[in-house]
Parts: C-alpha cells; structure tokens; sequence
C-alpha cells in the first residue's frame, strides 16, 4: 500500500528551463539512506540550474525485507516505478537488478551512493551536474548529446 503527498502551489512560477525530475530514496525524507526496494518513503523534486523545488512525497508502507530474493506473490517494485513516472534519476543507496532493470525500461537512471547523505546536498550535486559538463547519459536525456566531431583529428591533404 502506499500514499502520496504533493505540494500545492498555486502561484507557484515555473522556472525558465525545463527541471529535471528526480527522486531520492529515503526513509526518513532529510537523507538519502535507503535501498530502493526496502525504501518506505521516496521524495521527487524538480532541479534546474538554479533551483529546485519539492514536488510529492511517496509513503510505502510495506517495505521489502532485503533478503536478496523477489515476492512472487506480491510484486513491490512494481508500485514504486509506477509512482516514480516521469522520473528521470532514482538516487538510493541500492538498487537491486531486477529493479535497476525495471527503471531502466521505464526510463529512469538509477544512481547508487555509497553512504548516506543528505537530500540537500544530492540536489546540489545534480545542479552542479547541470551547471558543468553532464556526464553523457545526463545529455541524452537533457536531449544536448552530440556526437563529437573528429574531422579536426584528420589533415584534408592526407589521402587514405
């Protein structure tokens, strides 16, 4: 079962670029310091240059047990890729295969950090990603990927 809460803003102005929307695993909404599929709570912000704002909450309530193995009965990943639509980046500390899998079809990117760490310090870490030289995967989905031009690498008067 799981619960979500949104933020309503209605005089809210939207930023100047497209945000990027990004969802951070958490158990406590302050630290991204869950693995995804025990995760009880998943927080998504929208991150642009120059800002971020908070956009909902998800609130599971049946977390896994992290014993390595897949319910079979009860699917519950299933319900959190669902609720994570439109994310492009799942930041967690874990992510399974199967579930990284499942992400990856649906369009996201998981990143896995190695310790815990606050949820402020990982948006300012996407801003500094945006703000700088994304790493490619970041540009093909901001849609700036360019193949690189290596006509410079060659002299036009040397034949084959």
């Amino acid at each position: 079962m799981s619960r979500t809460l949104r933020l309503v803003e209605a005089d809210a102005a939207p930023p100047a670029e497209k945000p990027l929307r990004v969802a951070i695993v958490s158990n406590d909404l302050e630290h991204l310091d869950a693995h995804f599929g025990s995760a009880r709570k998943i927080v998504v912000y929208d991150v642009w240059k120059t800002g971020a704002r908070f956009v909902e909450v998800h609130d599971f309530s049946l977390p896994t047990d992290q014993k390595g193995r897949h319910d079979e009965i009860e699917d519950r990943i299933g319900p959190k890729i669902a609720a994570l639509e439109g994310c492009v980046l799942v930041f967690a500390l874990a992510v399974g295969g199967p579930s990284a899998a499942r992400m990856v079809r649906a369009g996201m990117h998981p990143i896995k950090r190695k310790q815990p760490e606050p949820v402020a310090d990982v948006i300012a870490q996407v801003q500094v990603m945006l703000n700088g030289s994304p790493p490619p995967f970041l540009r093909k989905i901001l849609g700036t990927f360019e193949k690189p031009d290596f006509s410079a690498d060659f002299d036009p008067e040397e034949g084959p």
